[in-house]
Parts: structure tokens; sequence; C-alpha cells
């Protein structure tokens, strides 16, 4: 009897200390009952799963789950929802950006525009076919402020594998890279396929990627997409000697407006007064009230 009690004393030791075993390398060690105690660390580049501490298959997740973009609660519209997706034309687009942006109103309150903007095309074949023969202008005017941004963004994650130019001859791939050995060629965007192409292609392919191209939606958000696409269409105007910019776009008229070309809608008559009312107001009321 004497001789079970003392196995079961040093079996619950034991366990004690492999509950409790330091941290080593690459083990971060482990604890007993950890779980109120510490928080699930982010993991961005790390696609396996979660098992520590965990007690069913409900409780495991993967760890990049935890850093992508979360879509929004359902039956709510999030900030920086853009309804702008629909406007008409590039005068409405701006409208409506001008407004999110905070407008000329003293009470208004700049949103950005964010990535949780609809898209109503799956990642197949067939829908890419259809995105590309629908969507064909870039709501976002032609800007110079946009064009910066693009080039900006298009070198921190396209350059890399579609070049600096837009040749399809990005560091991966390229001579001067001895340690190149990328699967696939890259797009060349300077092509006659891809200059033709509408801006629905590359905005699909930037929403779900294609062939060894991943999805990028979690990365740049939905202004930040059409501003890459602007900044593409500008290495192709330039290859060819042609213009696409804040003051004119030779390219194709149908993938941008440049902004000089974008006429403001103007205020009605009667606001114009109404504001004027209002400012007569404010005048009296601030007269009467320094009498005091």
């Amino acid at each position: 009897m004497k001789s079970i009690k003392h196995f079961f004393v040093i079996l619950l030791v034991a366990v004690l200390f492999e509950s409790c075993s330091p941290p080593n390398k690459n083990f971060a060690g482990s604890e007993y009952m950890p779980d109120m105690g510490h928080s699930v660390a982010y993991e961005a580049n790390v696609f396996t799963y979660y098992y520590y501490n965990t007690w069913d298959s409900m409780s495991t997740f993967r760890l990049k789950d935890l850093s992508m973009v979360r879509p929004p609660v359902a039956g709510t519209v999030p900030r920086g929802y853009a309804g702008i997706y629909f406007a008409g034309d590039a005068a409405a687009q701006q409208d409506m950006t001008r407004t999110l942006r905070g407008g000329d109103a003293v009470n208004s309150i700049a949103v950005p525009v964010n990535g949780h903007v609809p898209y109503y095309y799956d990642n197949t074949e067939e829908e890419r076919l259809r995105a590309t023969a629908e969507v064909i202008n870039n709501p976002f005017p032609i800007s110079a402020a946009d064009m910066a941004r693009g080039k900006e963004l298009y070198t921190t994650f396209c350059a890399i594998c579609h070049g600096d130019k837009g040749d399809g001859n990005g560091y991966l791939v390229s001579e001067e890279n001895p340690n190149a050995k990328y699967p696939v060629v890259p797009a060349n965007f300077l092509t006659d396929e891809f200059v033709s192409s509408s801006n629905g292609r590359y905005y699909h392919s930037i929403m779900y990627g294609k062939n060894v191209m991943g999805a990028y939606k979690d990365k740049i958000s939905y202004e930040e997409r059409w501003q890459v696409i602007h900044y593409i269409r500008s290495l192709q105007a330039k290859d060819r000697g042609l213009a696409y910019s804040e003051e004119e776009n030779t390219l194709n008229t149908a993938f941008g407006t440049p902004k000089s070309q974008i006429v403001m809608p103007a205020v009605p008559a009667e606001a114009e007064v109404s504001d004027a009312g209002m400012a007569a107001h404010d005048d009296e009321a601030h007269t009467s009230g320094s009498g005091h």
C-alpha cells in the first residue's frame, strides 16, 4: 500500500515538473493551465496550427487567421464603408471621397476608406472573366498624390516580381539575383495584352491572386488597390511615350479620368441662401450675446 502511495507521489511530481518545463531554443516551454494567464501570440507569417493548451479540434486554429482582416459583424456597416464603389463616374467618386475625407463642413469627420467594400465576383476563372468585362473605369481620378502613393505600394508589394518598370523582370527572376528560382515568369504589364486589359483584370488579381501570386486584399485597402492600378497604367503609358497623369490620359480614356478634367457638382442656389442666412443668424446671435 505504501509503495503505491510513493508511486503516485513520484508520478505527481513528474507531471508538475513536465507542466512547468523551461524554454529551450525553439521550444517556448510549458506551464500548467496557462490559459487565463497568457494570450496566444500573433504569428502573421506562420500558416501552421496552434495546438498547445488546446482541448479539442474546436479550440485549435491557424495562427495566420489571427492576423487576417476580420469581416464586419453581420448587419453592421463599418466606418469607411465606401458606397463610392457604386459611383457612376469619376466626378461622383471624387465628390464622395472628399466627403469621406472630411469635406468642407465644420462638423465632418474624416473616415479612411477601408477594405470593406463589396466585390461581387467569386474566385473562379468565369468570374475573373466577368470582372474583366464589367469593371472598366478606375473610380478614383488620376491625381499626383494617388500616383505617388501607388508607386510606393507597387514598390513594396509588386516590384519584386513584376519589376520596377512593370516588365515582369523583378528581382526574384532577374539576372542580378544569383539565387533566382522563381517557378513562373511574372506578368509583363507592358505587353499589348495587359495594356489593353481592363482594370477589372488587375483588381480581380489583387483580390484573389493569380497562379503563384497570392491575394493582396488583406494587405492593401480598397483605395490603395486602385492607386496601384493607376501607377501600373502610368508605367504602361511611359513605355509607349503616352501620358497618364493628373493633367492628361492618352493611354486609354476608359481606364482613368485625370483630376484636372473633373467638374465638381455646383452648390445649389438654395444651399447658398441657407448658408448666408445661417451666417446672418450667427452674426445676430453674436451681437445680441455681446450686449449682455
